[in-house]
């Protein structure tokens, strides 16, 4: 299983999520966060924005739907314009379900 940690713009937030709903990636977490990447904000006129709202999204998918998912996000996050986003992809050893107790996706 992989962790995968997608940044976005916040007006992409819907788009990403509809996109990935609809190539059957229904389930994930988002929430909203303050960063800044290698621009190291923004800046306009005097005044410097050095946090930047985004919108960070977190989907935990099998192995072999990475690649997929990644695709999905990439299109759907694009502007073409500095800060789109990142995407991060982790390793996840075991996932639990709390009502459960049973592991796995």
């Amino acid at each position: 299983m992989k962790m995968v940690r997608a940044i976005v713009r916040p007006e992409r937030e819907m788009a990403v999520a509809s996109a990935l709903a609809k190539a059957g990636f229904p389930a994930l977490t988002k929430w909203d966060v303050l960063g800044r990447g290698n621009q190291q904000g923004i800046q306009v006129g005097s005044q410097l924005y050095d946090e930047v709202a985004k919108s960070a999204i977190l989907i935990v998918v099998q192995d072999d739907r990475v690649e997929s998912l990644l695709q999905v996000i990439r299109e759907a996050a694009l502007t073409g314009y500095p800060g789109d986003g990142r995407i991060f992809v982790t390793p996840v050893d075991v996932a639990y379900t709390i009502r459960t107790g049973k592991h796995g996706l």
